[in-house]
């Protein structure tokens, strides 16, 4: 592609070659990423009491098992991928949700724990390494469609959404590293999304057992939910919001 070339200008076969391939991995995390310490600007702490930072780090934790399940779902996904393109997109996810991962054991850390794996081990929501262990046997099992929707869809949807709301209450250093990392989790999305309902258009019947799986794991999301929105200070009223953004996100695809 010539240099000034909108990618969104390409026809619909060629934009998605492109945005799924590891050129225009590099040349997007070179744009965000780079200059970076622990995956944020260099912005001044906010002064935190115990019980905030002991409310932040909560949450972190439950950040750092999606993460987790995510790196270890697109990797077991890679082995599963039907085709080359494919694969290769989730060799990126792969390295995108590896950083996630990092930068959120970094904040822990910059938060004054020096053991982060210990209080994500300590502190994260069950809902979450629920989800996760579901997510890794639905991989085991060589459900591709099953585990696509669950990771690229479900899990995404709700880091995204939780992502979304809690940056918007955060202090400045944990704000700008939720927002970063939510680049990659719309494009993530994106992916799941497109595959998903080709397969819904292509072999409707498909629908059923993901509609199975979605039933079993919608549970998790919304405790994961109601957990996130206790340790951010959500109001009673915007906790159930975030519920329902997900169900709306994951109900586009017509799975109910």
């Amino acid at each position: 592609m010539s240099e000034g070339q909108d990618i969104h200008a390409l026809p619909p076969p060629e934009f998605e070659r492109r945005v799924r391939s590891f050129e225009h991995w590099f040349d997007a995390v070179e744009g965000y990423l780079g200059g970076l310490h622990n995956g944020h600007a260099p912005i001044e702490e906010e002064p935190l009491d115990d019980a905030e930072r002991a409310r932040l780090v909560r949450v972190l934790a439950s950040y750092c098992v999606g993460e987790s399940a995510a790196l270890e779902g697109a990797s077991g996904l890679v082995r599963l991928a039907p085709n080359t393109p494919f694969r290769i997109f989730l060799a990126t996810q792969v390295a995108d949700e590896a950083r996630h991962l990092e930068v959120l054991l970094a904040r822990i850390s910059e938060l004054g724990f020096a053991h982060p794996e210990a209080e994500v081990e300590r502190c994260a929501a069950p809902g979450i390494v629920r989800f996760k262990q579901r997510l890794l046997e639905l991989i085991d099992a060589g459900e591709w469609e099953s585990a696509l929707f669950a990771q690229n869809v479900m899990l995404e949807s709700m880091e995204y959404v939780t992502f979304g709301a809690h940056a918007r209450t955060a202090d400045p250093v944990t704000r700008d590293v939720l927002e970063r990392v939510l680049r990659d989790e719309r494009r993530h999305l994106g992916f799941g999304e497109n595959e998903i309902g080709r397969l819904l258009a292509s072999r409707p019947a498909a629908a059923d057992r993901l509609r199975v799986v979605k039933r079993e794991l919608d549970a998790l999301v919304l405790d994961t939910f109601e957990d996130a929105a206790r340790e951010i200070g959500l109001s009673a009223s915007e906790g159930p919001e975030l519920g329902r953004a997900y169900l709306q996100a994951v109900a586009r695809l017509g799975i109910e």
